[in-house]
């Protein structure tokens, strides 16, 4: 942020506030214009699913606050980030709100703009990688393939989906995407049955994208819970659930075998 972003109330100055998108958790997604906003901070609010292992390094001159969600565990609530953030800028900081994924992605990011605006605070968003396109495709899988899926959708798997929602998703028949979807998993691959998508529906869950300890387990939607149950599947993972999941692709030695299979769809120009 520049010292246009900031203004002066009375004998107060007021800082700014900008929203950073971190990406699925690999620091060398971090677009320039995050890594700049980032180093010029005062104070940051990060998330657990932040590349914050480096933060200390990107935000040399920062006061760094954890403000992470976990399962089941909100040591500051969204309500209590938002009053920080509004704290900290209204004291005249720079202050970023360093999110994992996407701010406007299931990110909460539009309530703490508004916050923001409430308190007349300067308010800038730094689109970032998300989690939903780079974790399938770091794990191989396209989420678009001419002749087999022209469109992909986003979902949340925080609460579990009305029967009209599933519905629609079978109907669409394209790929689907769910974040946040390992604890209502079986309410998901039982309703999407339900309303009549296949059971040999390839389903995929990636565990921990972009770690080192990233994991892909591959499935149908017919046994996907045993098969995850077996895993040992935990969150962070994002799902994919899809005729693209065929198409997982891990390297040249697999080369042979992808063409193989993606030679099994029609495909017309």
């Amino acid at each position: 942020m520049t010292a246009q972003n900031s203004r002066t109330t009375g004998s107060v100055s007021t800082g700014s506030v900008t929203l950073v998108g971190g990406g699925p958790g690999a620091a060398g997604l971090l677009t320039v214009a995050a890594v700049t906003a980032i180093a010029q901070a005062d104070v940051v609010l990060f998330d657990r699913l932040a590349p914050n292992d480096e933060l200390a390094l990107l935000a040399p001159h920062a006061v760094l606050i954890d403000v992470g969600k976990r399962a089941g565990s909100h040591p500051v609530s969204q309500t209590g980030i938002e009053e920080l953030i509004v704290e900290h800028a209204l004291a005249g900081k720079r202050v970023v709100r360093f999110k994992g994924g996407d701010p406007y992605v299931f990110g909460r990011g539009s309530e703490e703009v508004l916050a923001c605006h409430r308190n007349g605070i300067p308010v800038t968003v730094i689109s970032g990688v998300t989690s939903a396109i780079a974790v399938p495709a770091a794990a191989g899988i396209p989420l678009t393939h001419r002749g087999i899926s022209h469109a992909f959708t986003v979902i949340s798997g925080h609460a579990p989906l009305t029967d009209n929602e599933l519905e629609g998703l079978t109907l669409l028949g394209s790929t689907i995407v769910v974040l946040m979807g390992v604890g209502t998993l079986p309410t998901l691959s039982q309703g999407l049955l339900r309303h009549g998508m296949p059971v040999g529906m390839p389903v995929a869950i990636i565990e921990r994208g972009f770690s080192a300890t990233q994991r892909t387990t591959v499935s149908t939607l017919g046994t996907v819970l045993a098969d995850a149950a077996a895993a040992g599947v935990r969150s962070p993972a994002v799902l994919v659930v899809g005729e693209v999941v065929r198409l997982a692709f891990s390297g040249d030695a697999a080369a042979n075998d992808l063409v193989a299979r993606a030679a099994e769809f029609s495909v017309t120009d």
